[in-house]
């Protein structure tokens, strides 16, 4: 794995997913390009219920571009993709390998994020080794069809509250959205169906990036 910077700096802002929910599989490569024009500079690879073989190879072409353009790539779910694709790092469920375990094969200069759905889980991935925590589903969301019922903005803001690691919110998060998320505390925000869908996911990409560094901007003059 590569050594990447620490996860503050890269979760923070935009934290850009390529779901196979959205874009077709074929179409991976054309939507992360898209992603990363419109300023995207950390991007996720969510290919569920996909041969190994297929995730590796668009994770593959994924790595390349990331390193042409310096943003990072987080792998979901796979392990091994994540190390075979040399990736930044990956993202795991509630289920999927434990992070301890993670760990002792990434080594510690990956980046290791954890889904959570409340506060002990989030205590649980802190104390544990995660270098993120994202939290969700903040509203509700058909991007995922076992989604759990949205946690909301108070309950968010409890976990920004106490944890110290990035946190990104999740979860039927649009730009109409966004500043009510950042509001609550959250470092990151994974905006997914409001970009993939568009039009033009590079234009709206830049105009959500746009209008979260903003925020984030004189959120930061502040303090």
């Amino acid at each position: 794995m590569p050594i990447s910077p620490s996860a503050s700096e890269i979760i923070r802002g935009l934290y850009a997913i390529v779901d196979t929910s959205y874009v077709p599989f074929a179409d991976i490569e054309k939507a992360a390009c898209a992603l990363i024009r419109g300023g995207a500079r950390v991007i996720q690879l969510r290919a569920k219920d996909r041969a190994a073989a297929e995730v590796l190879d668009a994770a593959a072409a994924l790595r390349a571009l990331t390193l042409k353009s310096g943003a990072a790539l987080i792998v979901n779910d796979r392990l091994d993709v994540a190390i075979l694709a040399g990736a930044d790092g990956v993202h795991l469920g509630q289920d999927d390998i434990p992070l301890e375990y993670c760990r002792r094969l990434l080594g510690g200069s990956a980046i290791v994020g954890i889904s959570t759905h409340d506060l002990d889980e989030a205590r649980k991935a802190a104390s544990g080794g995660a270098d993120y925590i994202s939290f969700g589903p903040v509203f509700p969301t058909k991007t995922k069809k076992d989604a759990l019922p949205p946690r909301g903005l108070e309950r968010l803001q409890e976990i920004t509250r106490e944890i110290t690691l990035p946190v990104v919110a999740i979860g039927g998060i649009t730009e109409e959205n966004v500043e009510e998320v950042l509001s609550a505390g959250a470092d990151s925000v994974a905006v997914i169906s409001d970009i993939l869908t568009a039009r033009d996911v590079a234009v709206k990409t830049a105009s959500v990036v746009s209008k979260i560094d903003k925020f984030l901007s004189k959120a930061s003059r502040s303090k």
